[in-house]
């Protein structure tokens, strides 16, 4: 836990994460319903009495119904710049993987596809905003020297919002708020639980045709809306319906990051009382678009579309107005998501970061 701290002590765009949090990820099933389907392995590489790496390796049953039989995964990794160490992490969980019956191996993961997949290949001066991953540069070398290759990229785009977006986003805006099956509205936290459970059915309905795809299962649906709700704010999450169903959602959550930066991972002994002071009328340079999806049946044609870039402009006019936020990010999105890469060109907005999932047959 404590290796990360000394590895990017230097590193201006790391973000030190919640220890209490990656605790609970990785403790097993009392703090993480992953583990309810799923196994893991964690191990450390020493030299002398010092930790020089660590690495874990999971196998986990939704991955081997959706994603192929023989699919293992990997994660977790930090390591010094040494290929030596490197390797002698990924062969440690090569071969767990490969006494467990996997025949390929796919990473990073950590653990999940929905917790922080992928290796950061660009945008490394940039800070991690909420759930995302940050990397030290010479990582990548070490995979690929290692026989790791290039499966797929997970991309992430920002733009300024301050000022609005372009004409052409203005204009689609503007047929969306003219269209009369279409209606947008907040999330009642009142029912939160009922909310969350909407979101992640449209999600796990919307996203089932993704590369990497495993549904959330209902303990996790729930361990999610749990662990979101202290930084979920009703007016940045919108559901649009169109004819009174709900088909689509956009959630955008504050940069949790700048609330956490000073705490040095820990919430104690003042760290609590901070964080929730903060929380209560939060001012964050930045906003994270994590989630938004729509139903397959309601996928093709314009409709679609005017969902998206409506939601995106009330959610933009709330960030900016309601808490100074002068930049978003959309992201993790799969490089070969038409749909939003068209939307990301609409907005005029570049890609910012890219994260990296390697494969190797093992």
């Amino acid at each position: 836990m404590d290796l990360p701290f000394r590895l990017y002590r230097n590193d201006p765009a790391w973000r030190p994460p919640l220890k209490s949090e990656v605790h609970a990820l990785i403790n097993g099933p009392k703090t993480n319903p992953w583990f309810l389907h799923a196994r893991a392995a964690f191990w450390i590489a020493m030299r002398g009495q010092e930790v020089v790496g660590r690495i874990s390796a999971q196998v986990d049953d939704l991955v081997l119904q959706y994603m192929g039989a023989g699919t293992g995964q990997w994660g977790m990794f930090e390591c010094i710049d040494d290929q030596r160490v490197a390797d002698a992490l990924l062969a440690t969980a090569t071969e767990w993987l490969r006494a467990a019956g996997m025949t390929r191996m796919l990473g990073p993961f950590s653990l999940s596809i929905w917790d922080e997949p992928g290796l950061l290949v660009k945008g490394h001066e940039i800070p991690p905003t909420v759930m995302m991953g940050h990397h030290l540069p010479y990582y990548e070398a070490l995979l690929v020297n290692a026989g790791h290759r290039q499966i797929k990229d997970l991309m992430t785009y920002e733009l300024p919002i301050a000022d609005g977006f372009s004409e052409t986003a203005n204009r689609m805006v503007a047929m969306a708020e003219k269209n009369k099956r279409l209606s947008v509205r907040r999330v009642d936290k009142s029912c939160f639980d009922q909310e969350a459970a909407l979101i992640l059915d449209i999600l796990n309905d919307a996203w089932s045709a993704n590369w990497g795809f495993v549904p959330l299962t209902d303990e996790e649906v729930a361990h999610v809306g749990k662990k979101l709700k202290p930084i979920v704010y009703e007016d940045l999450i919108r559901i649009c319906e169109v004819d009174g169903q709900p088909v689509a959602f956009m959630m955008t959550l504050p940069d949790i990051n700048e609330l956490t930066a000073d705490l040095n991972g820990s919430l104690f002994p003042f760290g609590w009382a901070k964080l929730l002071w903060r929380l209560r009328n939060p001012k964050v340079s930045r906003m994270r678009v994590p989630l938004m999806g729509v139903r397959k049946s309601h996928q093709s044609g314009r409709m679609a579309t005017f969902m998206a870039f409506l939601m995106i402009e009330l959610i933009r006019r709330d960030a900016v107005a309601k808490y100074d936020t002068r930049v978003g990010e959309f992201g993790w999105v799969l490089d070969d998501n038409q749909g939003m890469t068209a939307i990301a060109e609409a907005l005029e907005s570049p890609v910012s970061k890219i994260y990296r999932i390697y494969e190797r047959t093992i």
